[in-house]
């Protein structure tokens, strides 16, 4: 039997932040807030980004991975679409994930935001296809929960 080509994955992230649904959802929104939580790290160089932020609208990162990494000089790409978006309270995005110019994943995303009686609950809904020689759906699902642990931080700022 031939190996798989593509794995297929879903899992969900449930995140509770002590503070008002605006502010959980404008640091998806805001292409500053959003960089400093998503995007920029310490185990790679940001070589652009760019956002968007409407129904139609994309958003591309890319960044390449530094000296001491596993991947170390390697290129990453992400484009992602919006494909629906109610303030304060929901969004959806399309994206895809490439390594030096070859696609890995593509995925749909889901943030949902809801008003709590001590502030936030965050539902994120990730469901991919991961394609030969991708991370692994674990791995991805490890990476989302950094980067909401992340977020926290930039909620505190």
């Amino acid at each position: 039997m031939e190996k798989q080509s593509v794995i297929h994955s879903t899992f969900v992230i449930e995140r509770s932040y002590p503070t008002m649904p605006e502010r959980v959802f404008a640091a998806f929104a805001d292409p500053t807030k959003k960089r400093r939580w998503f995007v920029e790290g310490d185990h790679h160089e940001v070589e652009e980004y760019e956002m968007d932020f409407r129904v139609g609208g994309k958003e591309k990162a890319r960044f390449r991975f530094k000296e001491g990494t596993p991947v170390a000089g390697l290129t990453c790409t992400n484009d992602t679409g919006y494909l629906d978006i109610v303030p304060n309270q929901r969004l959806v995005f399309a994206s895809t994930m490439t390594l030096s110019g070859r696609c890995i994943s593509a995925s749909l995303g889901t943030v949902e935001v809801l008003r709590t009686e001590t502030g936030t609950d965050l539902i994120f809904t990730h469901q991919g296809a991961f394609f030969e020689g991708s991370d692994s759906p674990e791995m991805r699902e490890g990476g989302w929960r950094k980067l909401l642990e992340k977020l926290t931080g930039e909620l505190a700022r």
